[in-house]
């Protein structure tokens, strides 16, 4: 996507000089930030459905980027690529195709300048936009040719017969003068010419290039095979080594998210790119909670995957332990799957094994969970002792009376049996029948069953749209789970594909939970595209806020934050009795109303709490803007009585305030967390948003239409940071597993 795979933005401040510090410098001996300038490639595509890639980027190590990127929102297609789309054209349906096959050069151009951004194909336009305003790229930006930008995943397969940037933005003429290999008239700023098979810049300004794995050049020409192949560019030599050594994560470079993007209170990763992030293996024991979830590392120089460990007495503030459950020690990447306590109150982690082709036990040597026995295979046997042919993935196990069962991944996971974790057989299908609001193929991965009240929940994902859950009773005879109900936890936005997995759409994502001593059931999900608006998962690593679960009398799921986030409150702002006058249907627009301000936003990690009337609610269309910029622009949570839904940002989830009863009130919970917000209402739904421009942006809004609404409470507080373990992980790095 155009905004980049966030925690890998940043190239380590330990291996870049300071801003201040002399650079080298392009041969006039000055220094110079381009803000104007016009971005030259000739690119030979190997395919068109290819998705992402770019053939040039300026990149200023600090999150942002232009590029000549190929194929990302809309298929064969060029456009200007940019961190978080916001210098590019999103709606791009009428963009030409690009035809051109293997062995065919096309001349591609970007020019920026002043508040338009043009981009060429063989000297013509192709498309042009208009932008607020142009990034400034200082001295000692990168070029990159490949990856889309610093840290990205997507790689731009063919070949590049020439690249170059100029200082300035080119006129049409100029653009259709230029040959590839021939300086022409207007010196290029920099430049690359792949002639005599060299990757040297031409100018010197960037005394420094080199090539990762999967790039070469041959016959003049640069060859980029598309998974790792790439060219970075650097004033200096350690940068562009260390951007060239790896891919995605850089080697052993230190990379952190930049501080705009550090979470107050909610438990993300403290290091680079790591997806996925599924939390795994939860456990309270002995007072103290255990949460693991997975980060991608480099392995053996591949990639493999670790189970990342934090404790926490409250599970707001964590501290991270060393990193156990890693290949080193278990000679197998670790995917997904649960914790559970043996009979005998141990600890325990069944999980699937990468490429071990099966699920795995790990059982602890401690109730601290300080190291782990040798992890060992579910083995599962017909009666004549043959190896049951079954799906091995994502598997859970749970206890009931003294047996053991295990489930795995698939449409009707297989249930199997033990008495000892090590002798397993096969018991059949796990559900008895599925429900008719589960969609054909959906199936069921990182599962998580458990008693709830005096029914069974089966908490759990369907790859395709998210974290989902059935509740009803298990059948001791049958030994099958029995759904009554089933309910969604994730919501599509409209960015987000309707249909499959090529397009992400995942923002509530692999669930996992815990048992409280005083009885609760918490969850945590990963927030797996939260920040992304290009199909692709997030390298952000962010947990949900724990979310309490409980039944209702009528055996209805509630879902409620954390009790324990309240003593993170203070300095309290109250206000009962506010009017919010109505604004006439003929004035609306694509926006929100501009609405009037309800309470300031003093701080960046808040709580806001709205009760209204049911009887003022009950048919209005009405809603609320976080982070209002006077406009109407901001994150809408807006309730839609005419098809009974309420909207944060884009994406839309049932509530209806008609089906509350008459004495009760409408209660909206809205936690702020810089660009996370999450969305309570009535312990009945529950929602997330990313908004990325919320900075100075401090107020919130109401508006209503048809009609005024009166608010008979508005309540906000500032919440306290849990984040100290956080800093300290990013610092000492003691949950880093090995390399080799």
């Amino acid at each position: 996507m155009s905004s980049r795979m966030l925690p890998a933005l940043l190239l380590l401040i330990s291996l870049l000089p300071s801003p201040l510090t002399p650079r080298c410098e392009a041969q006039s001996g000055k220094s110079q930030t381009l803000t104007e300038k016009t971005l030259v490639v000739w690119a030979s595509p190997e395919n068109l459905k290819q998705r992402g890639g770019s053939a040039l980027t300026l990149d200023d190590n600090a999150f942002h980027f232009d590029g000549i990127v190929f194929g990302e929102l809309e298929p064969a297609c060029w456009m200007a690529g940019s961190d978080l789309f916001s210098r590019t054209q999103r709606e791009q349906a009428t963009f030409p195709k690009e035809t051109a096959g293997p062995g065919t050069f096309v001349q591609i151009a970007i020019v920026y300048s002043g508040t338009t951004i043009t981009t060429y194909r063989n000297g013509g336009v192709y498309s042009r936009h208009d932008v607020s305003k142009l990034q400034a790229f200082p001295d000692g930006s990168v070029v990159i040719i490949g990856p889309r930008h610093v840290g990205n995943h997507e790689h731009f397969a063919g070949q590049i017969d020439d690249a170059r940037v100029y200082s300035s933005a080119l006129t049409q003429p100029q653009l259709k003068a230029l040959k590839p290999d021939v300086a022409g008239d207007i010196r290029p700023w920099a430049w690359w010419s792949f002639d005599e098979d060299s990757a040297k810049e031409k100018t010197g300004r960037f005394a420094q290039t080199h090539l990762s794995s999967g790039a070469s050049v041959k016959n003049g020409r640069l060859n980029l095979d598309g998974r790792t192949g790439g060219l970075f560019a650097s004033v200096d030599s350690k940068v562009a080594q260390q951007l060239a050594s790896e891919r995605p994560r850089l080697g052993n470079v230190r990379l952190q998210p930049p501080e705009d993007l550090i979470l107050n209170y909610h438990l993300m990763h403290p290091g680079d790119d790591s997806l996925p992030g599924d939390p795994n293996a939860a456990f309270c024991v002995d007072g103290v909670y255990h949460l693991h979830y997975i980060i991608q590392h480099p392995w053996n120089g591949g990639r493999s995957f670790s189970f990342a460990h934090v404790t926490s007495t409250d599970m707001l503030h964590w501290t991270w332990q060393t990193t156990k459950l890693q290949p080193a020690f278990t000679g197998h990447g670790m995917f997904s799957g649960t914790g559970f306590l043996t009979k005998e109150g141990q600890p325990a982690a069944i999980y699937h094994g990468q490429n071990s082709g099966r699920n795995q036990i790990a059982i602890a040597k401690d109730k601290a969970i300080s190291g782990w026995e040798k992890p060992f295979p579910v083995n599962v046997r017909n009666p004549d002792g043959t190896e049951v042919q079954m799906n091995h993935w994502d598997p859970d196990c749970f206890l009931i009376g003294d047996t053991y069962y295990a489930i795995s991944g698939g449409e009707n996971p297989p249930l199997m049996k033990s008495k000892d974790l090590r002798t397993w057989s096969l018991v059949g299908p796990f559900l008895k029948h599925d429900l008719p609001d589960v969609a054909k193929g959906e199936d069921v991965s990182c599962p998580n069953f458990f008693r709830i009240g005096d029914k069974w929940m089966l908490l759990c994902i369907s790859h395709d749209l998210g974290c989902r859950y059935y509740i009803g009773d298990w059948d001791a005879k049958a030994e099958q789970f029995v759904p009554e109900t089933h309910g969604r936890m994730n919501w599509r936005r409209e960015s987000q594909s309707l249909f499959s997995r090529e397009s992400w759409r995942a923002d509530f994502f692999a669930p996992e939970s815990v048992l409280t001593p005083d009885g609760r059931r918490v969850m945590w999900a990963w927030c797996a595209t939260l920040d992304r608006y290009d199909g692709h998962m997030s390298d952000l690593t962010i947990q949900s806020l724990p979310r309490e679960l409980s039944l209702a009398k009528d055996n209805t799921l509630r879902i409620r934050p954390l009790r324990e986030l309240e003593t993170l409150r203070h300095d309290p702002v109250v206000t009962d009795n506010v009017t919010v006058g109505h604004v006439d249907r003929t004035l609306l627009v694509d926006r929100t109303p501009k609405g009037q301000k309800i309470v300031d936003l003093p701080s960046d990690s808040m709580e806001v709490q709205i009760t209204i009337p049911r009887q003022e609610a009950l048919g209005k269309l009405f809603g609320f803007n976080v982070y209002n910029d006077g406009n109407g622009n901001g994150l809408p949570i807006v309730f839609r009585p005419e098809t009974g839904m309420l909207r944060v940002g884009t994406a839309e989830a049932p509530f209806r305030i008609s089906d509350l009863s008459a004495d009760e009130d409408v209660v909206l919970r809205i936690f702020i967390d810089r660009h996370v917000v999450e969305v309570f209402v009535n312990d009945r739904q529950a929602m997330m948003a990313h908004h990325r421009d919320y900075k100075g942006k401090p107020s919130l809004t109401a508006f209503t239409i048809g009609a005024p609404t009166v608010l008979k409470k508005v309540e906000a507080w500032k919440i306290r940071p849990t984040n100290e373990g956080f800093r300290k992980a990013m610092e000492s790095r003691v949950w880093e597993p090995q390399t080799r």
